[in-house]
């Protein structure tokens, strides 16, 4: 959906008068005959429900724009399709609709013959549709027209020598208002010169679309910080300023906040009242909005302390007269909604929170060989090792705060906030969990120090915002698989935590269900060997109540197997004898058996697939994601020292399991059939 927030000059040509905070824009993608369908009216249920949105705009002083977008398949040339525009135009005017906005934005800018016969350029084709329709709607005060180019990247050559450009401000009415978004798309910056140039090309000034705070072009990605990048002069250069908003609702608020302030600077400097000089510096209202790190915007310092009560209970409560209060919610701290902010900045920046996650990261990945194993032969000094484990422990910190930061949004007495930003912060919350997961692998000495690749770019080119970044950062980022799935569809506030394995997690447990009834059996049978042989690849799933799930993992299967062959099952054998005393039966027998039997896999899946895992999880796992988490940090690991491929098997009655690795990248390699045992054998490049 996009709605529009505008400050509109009235639109009387050749004379500025000031803005207003008066007007809503609809062009919703998710009504096609808003693109799609241009060409068909609307039933007599949408009209009814088309005229209320219209009405209720009106009664709160409101001025509504309805939008159309004909430009992907209209032919200009076409008195049909014409005369179809104008029936659709004139249905929604008897609406009571009398602002209106024709828009070209992202289509091809080829014409079909008649076109090319009809009209000497694209442009013109384009105006003189946009005027014939301005005309017949007995130009209306506010009539606004989107052009195919419409920021200065898809200017051809430049803005001033542009000849789309220069046909539109030479033959488009002057009645009619052109749409543009600055230097880019969704531009950092907007500046009084870029905006001159523009307005003389265009002969008259732009109304800026500004998408700053637009997510709508990658779903892992939303944006809570402030209107920014925008002097206050620009006003000389602009008919107005239309504001594209966040989709969800509830993460508009310090937007459209600081935008408000803004706009109220702007008629302060219209006026002439000298400025009092705002700070830099940071505040205890701003806190890690604006720390002494990285210098606030001016704007933003003063805006967000003048409504720092009005943000607090936009994110932190609802109207208890409508909800009333739910046992065991409670209200985001000031805190809370500092560092949820902070994480969820805006496009081209982060905030400070972010910012610390990532630089922190980003050293602890350069400089593991600190730590690690060998080290290329290189020991480093002490110091060097403790500002490794400091940092390290600021960033699993960090991790943490996220993690408690997702709990208190779950449990917040404000729904609406946790319904809007849940998806963000559960995304942040589990690509954190493999992200420490591996950081504390680092730690353990587990890395064998070769230089750990990631993706090199600006911090906002990779889609994910901070998510993204921190997947990127990671061995295994590229495989946006591990990473990218719906959440779940009851949030829990259950802190999870993944670690490497330690001893006092090997615990015996028989039972009287157990075949055999030794307490080791279970365990020795299923993760013994790998317990033993390479437990830094062995990664422990916890949550408040315990363990409850495990990831183990084997770097080099077929070196593995002649360890295991050599130490590992002779003293399993002298253990659990195949036939041994109190235990009879075929079924144990048959248990028995799996440590006095050769256990070998083709070389052609090794060559491919050297590494293999299991993984396990309690079936009352409430969040199965974080199970996904939990084998996403065990392959980071084996892709950190140079794993090319995994594989895992899997009993084919075991459909969950199929699916789960299935949507993680597994394909089906093997079948019982092809080798000893009866498992299905799946596996995946890394």
């Amino acid at each position: 959906m996009i709605c529009l927030l505008m400050h509109l000059f009235p639109i009387v040509p050749f004379r500025m008068q000031m803005w207003s905070l008066n007007t809503y824009l609809y062009g919703p993608k998710d009504d096609l005959k808003h693109r799609l369908l241009w060409r068909e009216v609307y039933s007599a249920e949408e009209e009814a429900q088309l005229k209320a949105l219209v009405c209720e705009a009106e009664s709160r002083g409101l001025t509504f724009v309805y939008a159309l977008s004909p430009g992907q398949d209209i032919v200009f040339s076409s008195s049909c399709d014409l005369t179809l525009l104008k029936r659709k135009l004139r249905q929604v005017s008897d609406l009571g609709c009398q602002a209106f906005a024709l828009l070209f934005d992202d289509i091809d800018h080829s014409m079909c013959q008649s076109d090319t016969e009809a009209f000497s350029s694209f442009a013109h084709a384009q105006v003189t549709v946009a005027n014939e329709i301005f005309r017949f709607l007995g130009e209306p005060p506010v009539f606004l027209f989107c052009p195919t180019e419409y920021c200065s990247s898809l200017c051809t050559p430049s803005v001033s020598k542009s000849p789309y450009l220069l046909t539109v401000g030479e033959d488009l009415l002057p009645g009619i208002s052109v749409i543009w978004t600055g230097n880019k798309v969704i531009s950092r910056e907007l500046s009084p010169e870029s905006l001159a140039e523009v307005q003389a090309v265009l002969r008259r000034p732009p109304l800026i679309w500004d998408n700053l705070h637009a997510n709508d072009y990658d779903s892992r990605r939303v944006f809570l910080g402030p209107f920014k990048g925008r002097p206050p002069g620009l006003r000389a250069h602009l008919r107005g300023l239309l504001l594209n908003p966040n989709c969800e609702f509830e993460a508009n608020f310090i937007p459209l906040h600081t935008l408000g302030s803004w706009y109220k600077e702007v008629k302060e400097e219209g006026k002439g009242e000298p400025q009092p000089k705002r700070p830099i510096t940071s505040s205890r209202s701003t806190g890690a909005l604006a720390s002494d790190e990285i210098p606030a915007d001016p704007l933003m310092s003063q805006d967000l302390k003048a409504g720092e009560n009005q943000v607090s209970r936009s994110f932190s409560h609802e109207k208890i007269s409508r909800r009333g209060l739910c046992s065991g919610r409670v209200p985001l701290s000031e805190a809370q909604v500092q560092l949820l902010v902070g994480l969820y900045y805006l496009p081209h920046e982060h905030g400070p929170p972010a910012q610390n996650l990532l630089q922190d990261l980003t050293w602890l990945k350069a400089n593991c060989h600190c730590v690690s194993v060998n080290g290329n032969g290189k020991k480093a000094s002490p110091q060097k090792v403790e500002e490794w484990r400091d940092r390290a422990g600021r960033f699993l910190a960090a991790c943490d705060d996220v993690a408690l930061l997702h709990g208190a949004v779950v449990t917040s007495i404000n729904r609406a906030v946790l319904y809007d930003l849940y998806p963000y912060i559960w995304d942040l919350r589990n690509t954190l969990l493999v992200a420490k997961a591996f950081i504390c692998w680092l730690g353990c000495g587990a890395s064998s120090g070769a230089e750990l690749h990631g993706v090199e770019a600006e911090p906002w080119v990779f889609k994910g915002g901070l998510s993204g970044e921190v997947q990127m950062l990671l061995p295994v980022g590229t495989s946006s698989e591990l990473f990218s799935h719906p959440p779940p569809l009851f949030p829990t506030s259950r802190l999870y935590n993944i670690r490497p394995f330690q001893q006092k997690d090997k615990r015996g447990k028989g039972g009287q269900d157990a075949v055999i009834s030794h307490p080791d059996f279970i365990g020795d049978r299923c993760l013994g060997a790998s317990l033993a042989l390479c437990p830094e690849y062995s990664l422990v799933l916890e949550d408040e109540l315990g363990v409850c799930g495990c990831a183990v993992g084997i770097l080099d299967v077929h070196s593995f197997a002649k360890r295991c062959q050599a130490s590992w099952l002779p003293a399993m054998r002298d253990k659990y004898p195949s036939r041994p005393h109190g235990a009879s039966g075929h079924t144990a027998t048959k248990a028995l058996l799996y440590f006095h039997e050769e256990q070998d896999y083709p070389d052609s899946l090794l060559y491919h697939f050297p590494s293999q895992l299991r993984l396990e999880a309690l079936p009352e796992l409430v969040d199965c994601s974080v199970s996904r988490s939990l084998l996403t940090a065990l392959l980071t690991a084996l892709k950190a020292n140079g794993s090319q491929g995994v594989f895992c098997e899997v009993q084919p009655t075991d459909g969950l399991r199929m699916e789960f690795l299935t949507k993680l990248g597994f394909l089906e390699i093997l079948r019982g059939e092809a080798r000893p045992r009866e498992g299905v054998v799946l596996g995946r490049l890394l």
